[in-house]
């Protein structure tokens, strides 16, 4: 093992610098992973144009690799050997709470950047903590007593299994927060890694329809969602989806909508309000807008519409997520569209807020 570290931080709003920093003498009750793979997803384009956390930070939450050295507690409390693969969530939580009894880590203050000034997640923290390993843009990442790894199943590789997060997140959502099963007849709005993770989620738990919108420039994606289990795709912008939406269900609407979008402001609402059944549907949304205008409550109430904030994932999700990859059912290696190395930090996260080139899931293979 070598004495350094490099790393690609973030100094500042869209730039990256290479350091190096001394590979950490670990705890007994902690380890090292060697990264082989950090997906990069659409909070890190909004992370890296416009930073939230000043210090400088090792970026890249979503990361596989291998357990390179690990103390004899972090062995025995963990159940990994050095040499295992894992994939580890981005939350470092506290163990103790109510919500990481539920292995709702997502919701547990230690991880909360936006409220905890000290909290710790991978890819959000400060590299001038003590270990300064918290992100997955660098050879290796630092593991504590209250890390939350998961075991790769053999016969998923490390770039395969770089996408469990936005897999984990597909099951959450639909099938967690939103109850999508057997029978249930869900609009995803939105096909990129989000709206296709939760194609394949709606198609695993016997969804019997699942329509899937996009724009012009999703051509190819629109397509691949059709191959992942969706039953129709539109175009939102030659056809009119609401339309659409009722003449594909006889006018009923859908039990579910899940808003995939990035960027598309109030629309996808709107349209996920009208578009389900007459009562009692499920509405999903990502809650990114700061405010909403003229925010149609007297339609929501008199449709007894559920609306549902989408965040994060639970230890559960991840477990039925690896599970997925391991059965081979779905051709999810083709989400897995674009690889750059530890160099190429800047143009990989370039390349996913373009959406150039037909990038779907793009990772970061230090």
């Amino acid at each position: 093992m070598t004495d350094t570290v490099v790393a690609a931080v973030r100094t500042g709003a869209s730039t990256t610098e290479y350091r190096e920093y001394p590979m950490p003498e670990i705890p007994d009750d902690g380890a090292l992973l060697r990264v082989e793979v950090a997906g990069i997803c659409g909070t890190d384009v909004k992370m890296y144009a416009k930073p939230m956390i000043k210090d400088p930070v090792i970026m890249g939450h979503e990361n596989v690799g291998v357990i390179e050295k690990a103390g004899r507690t972090f062995r025995e409390r963990q159940g990994f050997a050095e040499g295992d693969r894992a994939f580890v969530q981005h939350y470092v939580p506290c163990r103790r709470c109510e919500w990481c009894h539920l292995g709702q880590y997502q919701h547990c203050e230690w991880t909360d950047w936006r409220t905890n000034p000290d909290a710790r997640r991978y890819g959000y923290t400060s590299a001038e903590n003590q270990y300064h390993l918290w992100g997955g843009f660098a050879s290796h990442l630092y593991l504590p007593w209250n890390a939350v790894v998961h075991k790769v199943p053999d016969g998923v590789s490390a770039e395969l299994a770089g996408i469990v997060t936005p897999m984990s997140n597909g099951i959450e959502w639909a099938l967690f927060d939103a109850g999508v099963g057997y029978d249930s007849t869900v609009l995803i709005q939105g096909p990129g890694q989000q709206g296709l993770a939760q194609t394949v989620a709606c198609k695993q738990a016997g969804a019997s329809l699942i329509i899937v919108t996009g724009t012009t420039r999703d051509a190819a994606r629109l397509e691949l969602a059709k191959a992942l289990g969706a039953d129709h795709v539109t175009d939102v912008l030659v056809e009119d989806p609401l339309t659409k939406v009722r003449e594909i269900t006889g006018g009923k609407g859908v039990d579910v909508v899940l808003d995939c979008t990035a960027g598309a402001g109030t629309a996808p609402v709107l349209l996920g309000i009208d578009a389900l059944k007459r009562r009692a549907g499920t509405l999903v949304i990502q809650g990114e807008l700061a405010a909403f205008p003229d925010f149609p409550v007297k339609k929501v109430t008199e449709k007894a519409i559920t609306i549902k904030s989408a965040r994060g994932h639970s230890h559960r999700a991840v477990e039925l997520a690896l599970a997925q990859l391991a059965s081979g059912r779905f051709p999810l290696e083709r989400l897995t569209t674009h690889t750059f190395g530890l160099s190429d930090v800047d143009r990989a996260i370039k390349t996913v807020a373009s959406g150039d080139e037909g990038a779907i899931h793009v990772s970061v293979l230090p």
